[in-house]
């Protein structure tokens, strides 16, 4: 049975969220799932209320599809940070190393993986959201190391 600890310091960047699944591999998707699901499920209640205040009004359908929206934006960012967390932990695991390729890799099935989800995939847009995802998962690896 999953346990959950969470340990939430606001003076940090880090918030330790740790479910326990019983894997190192699905631990870390639902893991970052849980935060960075939280993270879209923010930023979409954000852009909801600002539209709301915008508008002056707040009707019961528009307090309906906030809701939706976040929702729908929670379950989106959380999948994408799952996998990209899933993936980069399996090709840390199968290479041996944690450097900026598994952040590469990780990055570009990602983003082809997300591409998959559009209503008509085409093989351009695949192999461009595997290029996007990537580049950014490398820069944001390179980032991270400067410091």
């Amino acid at each position: 049975m999953p346990r959950a600890r969470v340990n939430a310091n606001f003076d940090s960047p880090n918030v330790d969220v740790m479910v326990d699944m019983g894997h190192p591999l699905l631990n870390r998707v639902v893991d970052g799932f849980l935060k960075v699901g939280g993270v879209g499920a923010v930023h979409a209640l954000a852009q909801e209320t600002y539209g709301v205040v915008r508008r002056e009004e707040a009707t019961k359908r528009s307090l309906e599809l906030m809701a939706q929206r976040t929702g729908k934006e929670a379950v989106q960012w959380g999948l994408v940070a799952g996998v990209y967390s899933g993936m980069t932990y399996a090709m840390q695991e199968a290479r041996g190393t944690h450097d900026w390729k598994n952040a590469l890799l990780g990055g570009a099935l990602t983003g082809a993986a997300l591409s998959l989800t559009e209503s008509n995939p085409r093989s351009d847009r695949i192999i461009t959201g595997a290029i996007t995802g990537g580049a950014i998962a490398t820069a944001a690896e390179f980032l991270r190391n400067i410091t």
